[in-house]
């Protein structure tokens, strides 16, 4: 929640809003990228990703301004991303359509 306050504050940096703004949309999002069913890919996105984005933001926020946000993150509730879930769904869709013209022979 702390990253998702930093994307939108105007005291952010460009680059660290830009970093910041992904990884709390991809953190928030109600629909998994790659779904945690899928052996050993489905938790990678949670166990690296998503840290190593955070951590990118962290680094790249100032200490004042980022205690300053999760203070402020401490009293609202997390959104949850729509254009993300948009994102994941439109992905898939696109990547079961290939995979079904691929069955079939159309594409090579």
């Amino acid at each position: 929640m702390a990253l998702w306050i930093a994307a939108r504050d105007p005291r952010t940096l460009v680059l660290a809003k830009v970093i910041a703004g992904t990884v709390a949309a991809y953190a928030l999002r109600p629909i998994d990228l790659i779904p945690d069913f899928i052996p050993m890919l489905g938790y990678l996105d949670d166990l690296v990703i998503v840290p190593l984005g955070i951590a990118l933001a962290i680094r790249l926020i100032p200490p004042p301004l980022l205690s300053e946000f999760r203070y402020d993150a401490a009293s609202i509730a997390p959104p949850v991303s729509k254009g993300a879930a948009l994102m994941i769904v439109l992905l898939w869709l696109v990547a079961v359509t290939m995979f079904g013209a691929w069955l079939n022979g159309v594409v090579r």
